[in-house]
C-alpha cells in the first residue's frame, strides 16, 4: 500500500537536523491544513505554492518528492 507523501515526510522530522528536508517536514508538522492523504505531485505544489510560507524555496519539496517516490520503489 502506497503511503501518502505527508507520511513520508513525517520519517524525515529531526528538531535537532537543520537541512532543508527536515526543516520542511517540522513545519509540515505544525501545518493543520498539509494534505496528509495526497501523494499527488501537481496537488502538492499547488497547495505548497499557495500556503507554504514555511518553505524557503520549491526546490526543496522536489527534493523531498523525489526521496518520497524512491522510498515507494524500494
Amino acid at each position: 500500500m502506497k503511503q501518502s507523501f505527508y507520511r513520508y515526510l513525517m520519517t524525515q522530522r529531526d528538531p535537532n537536523n537543520y537541512e532543508p528536508v527536515a526543516q520542511f517536514a517540522n513545519n509540515a508538522f505544525f501545518d493543520q491544513s498539509f494534505p496528509k492523504h495526497e501523494g499527488d505531485y501537481e496537488l502538492l505544489s499547488q497547495y505548497l505554492e499557495l500556503n507554504g510560507s514555511y518553505l524557503p524555496s520549491m526546490l526543496i519539496f522536489d527534493e523531498a518528492y523525489q526521496l518520497y517516490q524512491e522510498s515507494e520503489q524500494a
